[in-house]
This record gives C-alpha cells, sequence and structure tokens, in this order.
C-alpha cells in the first residue's frame, strides 16, 4: 500500500475560542440517516446570515480561502456535544487538517478515528502562520513538521495509529479490516476450542 505523508493546501485563519460542535454543525442539519450533504451546516451562523445570504466578512467566504483545506484554529476547538457530524461536516467541506493549540477530547478521538488531521501547535507558532495567510502549508508526516510559506518548520506529535490511518487513507472501520486475516484466525481457534458457543 503506497503511504501519502504530504498533505499541502491553503489555511484558513479561525481563531475563534471555544468553537463548539453545535457551532461546528448546527442541529437542524442533524436530521439525515445518511452522511452526505453536511458540507452545508458546517459553521451555518458564521458563513451565512439570516436570510441565508454568504457573509462577506467571513474567512471561507473570502476569494483567497477558496478551497482550504485546512484551519488554523482557536484554542479548545470542537468543544461541546459529541455529535460526530461536525468531522463528517468539515470533511465533506473539503477540510482535511485543523491545527488549534488544543481540542475538545471526543472532538479529538472522533477526527482521528475518521481520519481528519488534528494538530497541536502553541499559540504563537499559530499565530506566525496565520500571519503568513493566505498562504499553502505543507504537512510532512514522515518528518511531522508543518512547514509554512514564510520557511517556518514547526514539529508535532502524532500517535502512530493515527498517523498509519492518515498515511494509508482509512478511517476506523478501514484500520480495523486491516487486521481481518488475524481476526478470522482467532475466530477459528475460538470455535476449535468451543463448538458449542456457535449459534
Amino acid at each position: 500500500m503506497r503511504e501519502n505523508t504530504i498533505i499541502e493546501g491553503i489555511a484558513a485563519p479561525l481563531p475563534i475560542a471555544n468553537l463548539d460542535t453545535d457551532q461546528i454543525m448546527p442541529k437542524q442539519f442533524l436530521r439525515i440517516i445518511t452522511k452526505e450533504g453536511l458540507d452545508k451546516g458546517v459553521l451555518y451562523d458564521l458563513r451565512f446570515d439570516a436570510a441565508g445570504a454568504p457573509r462577506p466578512e467571513f474567512v471561507l467566504n473570502q476569494p483567497a480561502y477558496r478551497g482550504a483545506s485546512m484551519l488554523l484554529a482557536g484554542p479548545n476547538f470542537g468543544c461541546g456535544s459529541s455529535r460526530e457530524h461536525a468531522v463528517w461536516g468539515l470533511q465533506q467541506l473539503g477540510i482535511e487538517v485543523v491545527i488549534a493549540p488544543s481540542y475538545g477530547e471526543i472532538f479529538f478521538g472522533n477526527a482521528l478515528n475518521n481520519r481528519l488531521l488534528l494538530i497541536v501547535l502553541a499559540q504563537e507558532r499559530i499565530d506566525a502562520l496565520a500571519a503568513q495567510a493566505p498562504s499553502r502549508l505543507t504537512i510532512d508526516l514522515d518528518a511531522m513538521l508543518v512547514r509554512g510559506a514564510g520557511g517556518q518548520a514547526f514539529p508535532f506529535t502524532l500517535g502512530e495509529r493515527h498517523k498509519r490511518m492518515i498515511t494509508r487513507g482509512l478511517d476506523m472501520v478501514g484500520a480495523t479490516m486491516q487486521q481481518l486475516p488475524d481476526i478470522e484466525a482467532f475466530e477459528r481457534r475460538h470455535f476449535a476450542r468451543h463448538p458449542w458457543a456457535r449459534v
């Protein structure tokens, strides 16, 4: 399997502290039975006014940030309720990477398990990257560095399992399926020892 260890994209500054999952994905967009169409609800009240018209001052509505695939976010990004829809919506909107000083704990797990890369950097380093915006950032997963357009290179950490999931394009289900031969071998051994347990 060929691994993709470099992620590049336009980074949009979104320096809002405590941006919670209710703001990332408002409740009216949760009345669905599939994941499709969640991109329409992402950050809805920030992106659109009461009449549904785009707010020109919002960063993702500005021409320079169209197609942004990274967010330079504020502290405690994704706090609040545990709606996984916030992660799915960000991905559908084209966001591959969020860089913030800290995250809501449940959101952090949901994001990495769905292959949305979350990077923790100190606020002053995020500010340095945002000062270059709009610009392209490069995430080097081999070197574990965020490289900015101004020549900055900031290290970050990521657990080995989640790094493997990101580089191989796997969510948690896909990562589990990678272990299918071991799971099936365990099942065969189990039922050979306990044939009465087979239904």
